[in-house]
């Protein structure tokens, strides 16, 4: 079995460590290779530092338009290599090909504003701010940043930080989830084999916990980057802060979706189906609280359970599969388990997802489509984030009611309303505390030039990952203000 190898200043090694764990495919339980982890992994984090510093030192005076020069050849590689790079994420991650092709897309269009960075990351300049005076700000690198990522999304995540990160002059390393570090390995070769940049400007290190927190200690290691869960991020958040470092850290959601009366049935229907079990529910956009207003009739409700039960599950890789596994056995667990914590708080399990078994992978980590109904407002599951394919179903009677209890959660990643009421999409807009919203979308997932914002306990930090927030995290701020007279005078 493969033992998966670092790469640190321009070359694959082998790590310190002596401790392996599986890399293993959601679907089957087919051990793909194995990665380094436990306490050797520090000093191969320690030496990726040490050389990037060094490259930091060479590309940060190399010209801005000559930076972004190796990002048009990457784009093309993302691009010639997509479908690949897809099945290795189906195999590693469980998630459709169709939903991993998507993901490597959101990658390309991080890339491609990145190329644009020599526009974002221009100096403004003021004359004569007083009789002979100039006054300028200059944007500079900040030196060797590190980027800690989650299982759910490996080929797009990473793209949030790295163009940018590089298209501004500093130096980068990825520490890939211990889950899924296939995809980034084989993004890497792609990056060694043909791109021209200088040994250790960006590397590649495996592990868990040590390897972090040598990221978060290390005094050369200036800006962080992190997704994942919200406890783990406030951990990153707090460490990195305390070592004085940068830190960007996105964290978990419990996103609600409202809907209107005056909704079509069957598109609405379809939208928050696809936003709810769309990666089988690990991903930190979807939906997983859908709030009808006055949904009397209850059309809406059947409407979802029809849909829910029709979907496909299956391999990733297999045609017309609508939903895949989810990662871990131990997450199979944990969300079977909050489904049951659910029905004992007195919800109605309106479709039941649990105990699925797919032919020909019965070892799969497999949950069904799962709803459960009138949850109390104040209950754990209606505050806890599943992170699996279960939709939570609520009603209120009013919008403002809906608009209340959203902004009383712990969370404010993505909040969506539908309708075909301006005022009432205005309303919400305007008044709900969180920092991606959608109108009549059913996963706000803002595109590479806007900023993935979230709020409240879903993101730890003051500048978010992608455009031009994620220029201005990867830059420290000079202002000049310059004197050149005729005659040297000091008066007043």
């Amino acid at each position: 079995m493969e033992k998966l190898k670092n790469y640190i200043n321009g070359k694959w090694v082998d790590s310190n460590s002596k401790e392996f764990i599986d890399v293993i495919n959601p679907a089957n339980q087919e051990v793909l290779a194995k990665v380094p982890y436990g306490k050797g992994t520090a000093k191969d984090v320690q030496k990726a530092i040490e050389s990037g510093h060094l490259a930091y030192l060479e590309w940060k005076d190399v010209p801005t338009m000559k930076r972004v020069q190796p990002l048009f050849k990457l784009k093309t590689l993302l691009e010639k290599n997509k479908h690949q790079i897809a099945k290795i994420i189906t195999t590693e991650c469980g998630k459709t090909l169709k939903e991993s092709e998507g993901e490597i897309q959101r990658a390309i269009e991080n890339v491609e504003v990145a190329c644009g960075s020599y526009v974002m990351n221009q100096s403004e300049f003021s004359e004569n701010i007083a009789p002979g005076i100039d006054e300028f700000m200059i944007r500079q690198p900040l030196g060797v940043c590190g980027c800690i990522t989650p299982f759910n999304f490996p080929g797009m995540i990473p793209f949030w930080f790295l163009p940018y990160a590089i298209a501004t002059g500093n130096a980068f390393i990825i520490k890939p989830s211990e889950k899924v570090p296939l995809t980034m390995r084989f993004i890497i070769e792609l990056i060694d084999k043909n791109l021209d940049l200088p040994e250790g400007l960006i590397s590649m290190v495996h592990g868990g916990k040590e390897s972090v927190d040598q990221i978060l200690e290390n005094s050369k290691v200036k800006a962080i980057s992190f997704v994942g869960s919200s406890e783990v991020a406030k951990y990153i958040y707090s460490q990195a802060s305390k070592y004085g470092k940068r830190v960007q850290a996105q964290g978990g959601a419990k996103n609600p979706l409202v809907i209107m009366p005056d909704v079509d049935l069957e598109t609405t229907t379809q939208i928050i189906i696809d936003s709810v079990y769309g990666c089988a529910g690990q991903r930190c956009l979807a939906a997983s609280v859908i709030i009808p207003i006055c949904d009397d009739k209850g059309l809406l409700k059947e409407s979802l359970i029809d849909s829910a039960q029709k979907r496909k599950v299956g391999y990733g890789l297999e045609k017309n599969t609508e939903m895949g596994p989810v990662i871990t056995p131990n997450s199979k667990i944990r969300i079977e388990n909050l489904i049951q914590e659910g029905i004992d708080e007195g919800s109605n399990l309106l479709v039941d997802g649990r105990n699925k078994s797919i032919s020909g992978y019965e070892k799969g980590n497999f949950i069904a489509p799962t709803i459960l109904e009138g949850l109390p407002l104040n209950g754990k599951i209606l505050n806890t984030e599943i992170f699996g394919p279960v939709m939570n179903l609520i009603e209120f009677k009013k919008l403002e009611s809906a608009i209340d209890f959203i902004n009383k959660g712990r969370y404010g990643n993505m909040a969506c309303i539908f309708t075909k009421d301006g005022l009432s999409a205005r309303k919400f807009r305007n008044e709900v505390m969180a920092g991606n919203v959608g109108i009549n979308i059913g996963v706000a997932a803002p595109v590479a030039q806007f900023p993935f914002s979230g709020w409240k306990e879903s993101f730890f930090g003051d500048l978010h990952g992608q455009g031009r927030h994620a220029i201005e995290f990867f830059t420290q701020t000079k202002v000049v203000v310059e004197r050149w007279p005729k005659e040297w005078t000091r008066k007043f």
